[in-house]
C-alpha cells in the first residue's frame, strides 16, 4: 500500500458513508497518468502527496514533479484532472503543484523501483 493510499482512506472516512466516490478508483485513475519520459506512473512515482474528497464531489489533489524544470509541467495538471473526472460521482477537481517537500527518489513505491531497477 503507497503512503497516500492511507491518507486518501483517511480522509474519505470523514466523509458520510455515502460517498459516490471510491478510494480504489482514486488510485487507478491517477496510476493512468505517466510521466513521458519515465515508464512509470505518477502515482508509483510518488508525485502524489495528498487527495482530499470534499463534500463527496470534489476531489483536490496535491501532487509534485520529479524536477521543477519538467517539461510537462504546464501539462500534468490536466492529465491528472481528466483521469480523476472520469471517476462516478466526481464533479470538481482541483490539481495543485506544490514543490515542498522536493521529490526525491525515497517516494517511490518498491513497484517504480523495480520498474526502473533501482534497488
Amino acid at each position: 500500500m503507497n503512503k497516500i493510499d492511507n491518507e486518501i482512506i483517511k480522509k474519505n472516512e470523514i466523509n458520510t458513508n455515502e460517498s459516490l466516490i471510491n478510494n480504489d478508483d482514486l488510485v487507478k485513475a491517477l496510476k493512468t497518468v505517466f510521466d513521458p519520459e519515465i515508464p512509470v506512473d505518477i502515482y508509483e512515482l510518488g508525485l502524489i502527496y495528498n487527495v482530499d474528497i470534499i463534500e463527496n464531489k470534489i476531489v483536490e489533489i496535491k501532487m509534485t514533479l520529479t524536477a521543477p524544470g519538467c517539461p510537462v509541467a504546464e501539462e500534468m495538471p490536466g492529465w491528472v484532472e481528466s483521469a480523476i473526472k472520469k471517476i462516478n460521482g466526481v464533479e470538481k477537481v482541483n490539481v495543485e503543484m506544490v514543490f515542498d517537500p522536493p521529490w526525491d527518489m525515497s517516494l517511490m513505491s518498491e513497484e517504480a523501483r523495480l520498474t526502473l531497477n533501482m534497488y
